[in-house]
Order: structure tokens, then C-alpha cells, then sequence
């Protein structure tokens, strides 16, 4: 999850972010659809300018305002993409664009979650090339899991299981993403008070060394200091404004980006590794 990122999936937003009622869309104060669509440009540019190819979901209107936040409705390994299936009542028409666009774009699909399964991509972290950590939660839960086990078993990875907290609640956006994000080889930023113990023992066992974000900066952003984009092994995008979480990656060997995101991130719950699902690490 921190190898050179060659090809990703992503969707302009438009017209569907644009006009979404915010309420519908649990979308918090600050949100502007127009200066959202602004931010989410210079996101953009930002993956672009480290040589990715950026395959494009286009909005053309659906209605579908969360649709932007690519990493949820599709998995992928090595060997193809996994179609999801969301479970935020408003994202299910999600999977069937990431179908038709991996199709597009010559990209073998490997298998999907059917009812009455659900996983959403945020819940999902590869702790290494055979073992897929998997958050159960609101929006994942255990039929989806064993669904996804039974799809990755022929590759020979292992799918394990953790219970999340219900955080701020069944509407709100707590992913197993939501508490670790891979930052290099063995290195990741947590939010140790909401790990899963058993996952938080995993990573030890497996030789990680964690970074802990701070409690103020992890409430005051909704947990989206701690959703962090490798572009490269070391080399992250973060959203601005969290000048202790930034300082700690960079004391932990990190180069660290931040682009304005008070419009597009925060209020809409989701980060810079949310707007993109990689297709493609080398």
C-alpha cells in the first residue's frame, strides 16, 4: 500500500457534489460543493505530478455525491479487482462504475460481494502481500468478510477479521482506514485509542513501527489527520491544518504534502486515500 503509485481510479466530482443536500449526504459544517470541486482539483494535480495514470470515473450527474471517494466500492490485488458492495445506503450504485470503468480499462475482475455481504474498500489494509486486514463494522460486515476470504483464498492471502468501535455512530464514517494508514514499508500512522487489539498486536508481531497521532488534531479533524496517501514509500499527501501529526511523519523519516481541503475533506468525511483506489503499485 506504499509502492510507487503507477495507476489509479478516481472520479471528478461535479454536478453530484455540487448540489448534494448536505444532510442526506451526513456532510458536516464547512461544506461548499463549488470550492470542494476547487480542492479537489489541486488533489489531483498533486497525484498526477508523480507520473500516475489517472483512470477517470466522470460525474455525469447520477446524483451519487460520494462517489468521489473511489477507495470504498472496489478491492485490488495482484491479480485483478474486487468488486464491493457498499454499505451506506446512498453509495450503492457505486460498485457497477468501478465494474464498467476496470472493464474500460482492461483490468480483470476477480469476483464480487453479493447480499447479503458488505465490505467497503476503507475497511480493507494490506499488512503485506498475503494478509488482507479487514475492519468489521457499520459498513463491513462478517459475510462480506468470509465472501472476500473465499475470492483471495486461491491467491493464497489470508483475510482477518477485527471489530471496530462504533466510533461517533452508525451514520458516521468509521473504517478500519479511519485508525492506520501504511506511510512506508512496516511504518504506519494509527490512532492507537481506537485500534483493534488484535490488529494492534499484528502489526507488532509483524515488525511495524507505529506513529501515533495526537488526540486533539485526530477530534478537531474528524479523524482525517490520520488519512494519509502514499505516493511512494515515505512520500505522502496529508490534508492541511494538523502541523503535530505532519511534524511526527516527517520526525519518522517522511516527505509530507498537505493541500487545503476545509471545503472537501473534512466535512465530507473522507481523506486524500479516499479519493483515490490504486489499481496499481509497483
Amino acid at each position: 500500500m506504499t509502492a510507487p503509485l503507477k495507476r489509479v481510479l478516481m472520479r471528478r466530482p461535479g454536478s453530484s457534489l455540487q448540489n448534494a443536500n448536505a444532510a442526506e449526504w451526513h456532510y458536516g459544517p464547512g461544506f461548499d460543493g463549488a470550492r470542494a470541486i476547487e480542492q479537489f482539483g489541486v488533489f489531483a494535480d498533486l497525484v498526477a505530478a508523480c507520473g500516475t495514470e489517472i483512470i477517470w470515473i466522470e460525474d455525469s450527474g447520477d446524483g451519487m455525491a460520494d462517489a468521489m471517494f473511489t477507495h470504498d466500492p472496489s478491492l485490488v490485488s495482484d491479480k485483478g479487482a474486487i468488486i464491493l458492495r457498499m454499505g451506506k445506503p446512498g453509495r450503492v450504485g457505486e460498485p457497477a462504475l468501478h465494474a464498467a470503468a476496470y472493464r474500460a480499462a482492461g483490468i480483470p475482475i476477480l469476483g464480487e460481494i453479493k447480499a447479503p455481504g458488505q465490505v467497503e474498500g476503507g475497511d480493507c489494509i494490506w499488512v503485506d502481500d498475503l494478509t488482507l486486514a479487514v475492519g468489521r463494522g457499520v459498513r463491513t460486515n462478517q459475510a462480506g468478510i468470509e465472501q472476500l476470504g473465499e475470492i483471495l483464498s486461491p491467491l493464497g492471502v489470508t483475510v482477518l477479521g477485527y471489530d471496530l468501535p462504533l466510533g461517533n455512530g452508525a451514520d458516521a464514517c468509521l473504517h478500519l482506514m479511519s485508525v492506520m494508514s501504511p506511510l512506508d514499508e512496516k511504518l504506519a500512522l494509527v490512532y492507537a485509542p481506537m485500534l483493534p487489539v488484535g490488529f494492534w498486536q499484528l502489526l507488532k508481531d509483524r515488525g511495524y513501527t507505529l506513529v501515533e497521532a495526537p488526540r486533539n488534531e485526530f477530534e478537531a479533524s474528524n479523524g482525517l489527520n490520520l488519512n494519509v496517501l502514499a505516493l511512494t514509500p515515505g512520500e505522502v499527501i496529508m490534508v492541511d491544518g494538523f502541523p503535530k501529526t505532519r511534524a511526527l511523519m516527517e520526525q519518522a523519516g517522511c516527505k509530507v504534502t498537505a493541500f487545503e481541503a476545509d471545503a472537501l475533506c473534512i466535512p465530507c468525511e473522507g481523506g486524500p486515500t479516499c479519493l483515490t483506489r490504486p489499481a496499481w503499485r509497483e
